[in-house]
């Protein structure tokens, strides 16, 4: 392994990360400039890669009839008590019926009633047909003639202290170093799942509602040189059906069904009304679910027994172009929905910007806060509920805003010493040394997530001591990170995602302790400071990291 060969590749705009946003920026890139060179690189393959690999069945941010650019962010707004970048959430809504057209056009398939419009889901929310999502814009990016490099990992971007220059990647497949000199880079890895202990245990540990790939690598390689993040400690837990983590969504948007504990209680309705009942922002439906167990009344459950012999067979088909696990078990289990209502139950926390807003401090035009690099999608901080359609928004607002500054960069390449620099680090797991694999790292990781910071086990509560003695394991846990030791290719990929996701989760722990307030139950909630403080902390909270000393500073931002 230390004789690696090393590909050099020169290109005015990589893309790294080829999901929703990154398909769509690079498709973006070449309709509007089909001479500027584009190169995707993606860890595993665009055709069937991250949170979309197994596809969707609803866009679940759309301007249906009656909203409009106003509504959503006012919505959206609501929907996180009162902190949003609401110039972005602007820009996305202004671009999403715009970008659902685009790829319907493609050739995805949308839902219609019998007057050709588009059938809604819920007020914000249209019903699509898209379990082939990932290979439909997939085929676009190769029609574009974008070059795409599938099943190569990112490991760090090219900096040279005052700009990024590209990134180097490591092929899972081909076991080359790769060295990408570009004039600009938008990065869309998505946001960061398996920080904490994973529900299911055993073979079943990467049944999550995240993509358990998406490990938080574009978080990680931006932190290590000092880009701005913003709101890390507003995670997201999404709600979902328990075991195989189907989204409650598809059941409940859009239809009466309610949600009853063991006892039968429509429990929102009967101990939540004050916080808004079955209408509810989406935080209050998962704690209030959550309250119902830790006070002996769960498990709780969707009560799809009030289903129609044709709405049950339409909700089959809609999770068949999602998550067929959910269809499979009903089968296996030998009864429907409308035989057995469905448990319901909060998953492990991931970091996200597309639900929630975790992510890089962005500029309108999605610019971060480091020269030559743009951001979009998952990763993109302050524009929640943006969802699939508007990450393919983000991708063409940074395309395009790429696509100009490409005019005016040279292209510099990285000089030798820094590529060996990073090449030796990343070859230097693979040794015959009796080292730690990074299974057993990853174990202890979890664990302590899980306990100390907040994690499923925990109820997802927070308290300053807990979360120092998170910082302090995490930390220790760092100092061992040079005894990992890989046996092969995909064992170096998991030491290389081991090292994201603490240098995340490093981030994360003091996020959470920097905000000493209550705003997001269950996604940020701190027993120790258990109101909502709108005096001192209606505004973002964002850090950035000094690689010099290893040190965190935090900039409090206002919320306009």
């Amino acid at each position: 392994m230390t004789d690696i060969s090393t590909v050099q590749l020169d290109t005015d705009i990589l893309i790294i990360g080829g999901g929703a946003a990154g398909c769509m920026a690079a498709i973006e890139v070449k309709k509007l400039d089909p001479s500027i060179e584009c190169v995707v690189m993606e860890k595993a393959h665009i055709e069937r890669s991250g949170c979309l690999a197994m596809g969707l069945n609803a866009i679940n941010a759309y301007l249906t009839p009656g909203e409009t650019p106003e509504t959503y962010v006012r919505y959206v707004k609501d929907e996180f008590l009162g902190i949003i970048r609401e110039d972005l959430v602007y820009s996305i809504a202004k671009g999403l019926k715009e970008s659902v057209k685009q790829v319907e056009e493609l050739g995805l398939p949308i839902e219609k009633d019998q007057s050709g419009n588009y059938r809604n889901r819920g007020k914000r929310s249209i019903r699509i047909y898209g379990e082939r999502l990932k290979p439909i814009l997939a085929a676009a990016v190769y029609r574009a003639n974008a070059k795409v490099l599938n099943r190569v990992v990112a490991t760090n971007f090219i900096f040279d202290g005052e700009r990024v220059r590209g990134a180097y990647g490591f092929g899972i497949r081909d076991g080359k170093f790769y060295v990408i000199n570009a004039r600009v880079v938008i990065v869309t890895t998505g946001g960061a799942s398996r920080l904490y202990k994973p529900i299911n245990k055993g073979d079943a540990r990467n049944t999550t509602w995240y993509c358990p790939w998406n490990v938080g690598t574009g978080y990680a390689m931006g932190i290590r040189i000092g880009a701005e993040m913003t709101s890390f400690e507003n995670r997201f837990i999404p709600l979902r059906v328990k075991d195989v983590n189907a989204p409650t969504g598809t059941i409940g948007q859009g239809s009466n069904i309610r949600q009853r504990n063991a006892h039968g209680e429509e429990y929102l309705e009967k101990r939540y009304k004050h916080l808004g009942g079955r209408k509810c922002l989406s935080l209050y439906r998962l704690w209030a679910t959550l309250q119902e167990n830790i006070a002996g009344r769960g498990p709780c459950y969707l009560d799809t027994r009030c289903l129609s012999v044709e709405e049950e067979k339409k909700l089959k088909e809609a999770y068949l172009n999602m998550n067929p696990a959910i269809v499979l078990l009903w089968a296996s289990n030998g009864h429907s929905p409308r035989q057995r209502p469905v448990e319901i139950s909060g998953m492990e926390p991931v970091v996200i910007g597309g639900h929630s807003q975790a992510g890089y401090w962005i500029d309108v035009e999605r610019r971060t806060t480091i020269n030559g690099l743009f951001a979009a999608g998952d990763i993109a901080g302050g524009a929640p509920k943006k969802y699939v359609s508007g990450a393919w928004v983000e991708g063409k607002i940074a395309a395009r805003a790429a696509i100009e500054e490409v005019k005016g960069i040279e292209l510099q390449r990285v000089n030798s010493k820094e590529v060996r620099k990073e090449k030796e680090r990343i070859s230097s797991f693979m040794n015959d040394k009796n080292g730690i694999p990074p299974a057993e790292l990853e174990e202890t990781f979890h664990n302590v997530m899980d306990k100390y910071a907040g994690g499923a086990t925990a109820n997802y509560e927070l308290t300053e001591p807990k979360l120092q003695i998170a910082r302090k394991k995490i930390r220790e846990l760092t100092g061992k990170l040079e005894f990992l030791s890989a046996r092969n290719r995909h064992e170096l990929v998991s030491c290389l995602e081991l090292i994201d996701r603490l240098d995340v989760a490093k981030v994360l722990i003091e996020h959470l302790i920097y905000r000493q307030e209550t705003r997001w139950p269950c996604y940020q909630s701190r027993v120790d400071f258990p109101e909502r403080d709108d005096t001192n902390w209606l505004k973002f909270v964002n850090s950035v990291y000094n690689p010099t000393d290893g040190q965190l500073t935090f900039i409090e931002r206002p919320v306009q």
